[in-house]
């Protein structure tokens, strides 16, 4: 077993992990909000992806993000009063109401994914393009092979 470098204690990683994710967060929040989406919280974007291009009922979004429906129902009251999300009856069952992304969410979402590509090349620039791309590989191979995961909130929160 190597030793461990005193310079780099283990706890380091994972804070540096996430102060990049933040970073990167914080930074796409700052241009959504510039470019006419201050509505937009970090939370919201998984709310979002989970309620995907089909819609979903707001159990079943609690379910997704691993959270409780009480508060899936708050966070899909909060994004219908500022237009990201509706409610709609579902065609295929009266007595369900299904939530669904609206012109102005998925205006969000495309935005988002604009500005990531952009942070991307930023990092690049900063980093150099083979340094970003090891990274992004490194971080494939640790991670677990589902790493694209929509119950993030809900394993913050748990």
């Amino acid at each position: 077993m190597a030793t461990a470098d005193p310079a780099r204690p283990g706890f380091q990683l994972p804070l540096l992990l996430l102060a990049g994710f933040r970073t990167l967060i914080d930074d796409l929040h700052a241009e959504l909000a510039r470019q006419g989406h201050p509505e937009l919280r970090p939370l919201h974007g998984f709310v979002l992806q989970a309620v995907g291009v089909h819609g979903t009922t707001a159990t079943e979004l609690g379910q997704r993000l691993g959270i409780s429906k009480q508060a899936a129902g708050k966070t899909v009251d909060r994004l219908v009063a500022v237009g990201y999300l509706e409610r709609v009856d579902d065609p295929s069952d009266a007595r369900r109401r299904l939530v669904r992304v609206t012109e102005h969410g998925a205006d969000g979402l495309r935005r988002s994914a604009e500005i990531f590509d952009r942070l991307r090349e930023q990092w690049a620039e900063a980093l150099g393009e083979e340094r970003v791309a090891a990274l992004e590989d490194d971080l494939r191979t640790m991670a677990s092979a589902n790493w694209f995961r929509l119950d993030v909130p809900g394993w913050f929160g748990g």
